[in-house]
């Protein structure tokens, strides 16, 4: 018996260098859910519906990023997550892969499952649901100011991300539902969010039995008619990374450093860590065990920022140079480990 024509497809790209992949086009992958590495995945997130009693079963497909449009009760997956060799591609150029182990993916995806589950019965237009979670209406920020302490919104993703949005907050909070063992009466108990809780066990239970009146397949953006190439989406998110990111470099450039000149000779920030960018990106590298490639594109944001603000170094140069390498080696960890850049610091 032959393999599928998709994995025989895939067996040929997966062999090119990273240079010769970018050059693909998605389209050209063939890339397929069955059959690919999230196969096992989609089907445990199914089963794990299923032990709940529910009828709902997401359609999933491949599209550039992790998303669930609105309307569709389906879920989007990222391409890199496919194949093992996209996903060393997405890691060697973006230094993570959002969702690249098994833990990390199932989590996201039970996340995605309440967004695609809020479309399929239309929740958010239930008043229970307004109450507890807020209106759905409520314009979505390009970021949030996280309160860490609180014990409003379950924990789930991390980065504090119910806080986000009211349909962030549910779809956390069905996500932690949703979770075999996750033990939610025993954990949040004495927490308010555990209303929370409460609130989607009710609406679980009223949907439970009850086929979902939206039920269209749609694919919003699938890889297999996107004709860009993967050379243009990686320069595209890079860029767009590097923009998102500016809000944290910025804010510990300015804590580091001054935009007043303390002194007539005083340098420039942007001078220092241009002149000493080298030695700085090979010790944290090092140090952190990080790409060069994605320590330097921290390096090039913080010298970027040190520029656009004018920044000058208060003490001596050596000085600088620490505190630069600290800051190089905070930043690098911070994105290392999936922070996200859209909580201020």
């Amino acid at each position: 018996m032959s393999a599928p024509r998709s994995r025989r497809r895939a067996a040929e790209w997966a062999r090119l260098s990273d240079e010769e992949l970018l050059k693909l086009r998605f389209r050209d992958l063939h890339l397929s859910v069955q059959n690919s590495a999230i196969e096992r995945g989609v089907e445990r997130l199914y089963e794990e519906l299923a032990a709940r009693g529910l009828r709902f079963r997401p359609h999933v497909w491949f599209s550039e990023e992790w998303f669930t449009p609105d309307g569709v009760p389906g879920i989007a997956v990222p391409f890199y997550l496919a194949h093992p060799r996209l996903l060393r591609l997405e890691r060697s150029i973006m230094g993570e892969a959002e969702g690249g182990n098994a833990r990390w993916f199932m989590r996201i995806l039970r996340h995605e499952a309440g967004h695609a589950i809020d479309n399929a019965y239309r929740l958010r237009r239930r008043k229970r649901w307004r109450e507890t979670f807020g209106p759905a209406s409520r314009r979505y920020p390009d970021r949030y100011r996280a309160r860490p302490g609180s014990r409003r919104y379950v924990h789930h993703l991390g980065d504090w991300y119910a806080q986000a949005h009211p349909t962030e907050d549910f779809a956390e909070t069905f996500a932690v539902w949703l979770t075999p063992r996750s033990a939610w009466r025993t954990r949040y108990a004495d927490w308010p969010a555990v209303r929370k809780l409460h609130v989607v066990d009710q609406l679980m239970d009223e949907v439970r039995s009850k086929a979902a009146p939206v039920r269209n397949r749609d694919r919003v953006e699938p890889v297999d008619t996107n004709t860009r190439t993967l050379e243009e989406h990686y320069r595209r998110k890079v860029a767009r990374y590097r923009q998102y990111r500016r809000s944290m470099v910025e804010g510990l450039l300015a804590w580091l450093f001054t935009e007043e000149r303390p002194r007539r000779n005083a340098a420039r920030a942007a001078t220092v860590l241009r002149a000493h960018q080298r030695s700085l990106i090979n010790a944290v590298s090092r140090e952190l065990g990080l790409p060069r490639y994605s320590v330097r594109e921290i390096m090039l944001m913080m010298i970027d920022r040190s520029e656009a603000l004018q920044l000058y170094v208060r003490g001596s140069r050596r000085d600088a140079v620490n505190v630069s390498r600290w800051l190089l080696e905070r930043l690098a960890s911070l994105y290392s480990q999936g922070e996200t850049p859209h909580i201020f610091l």
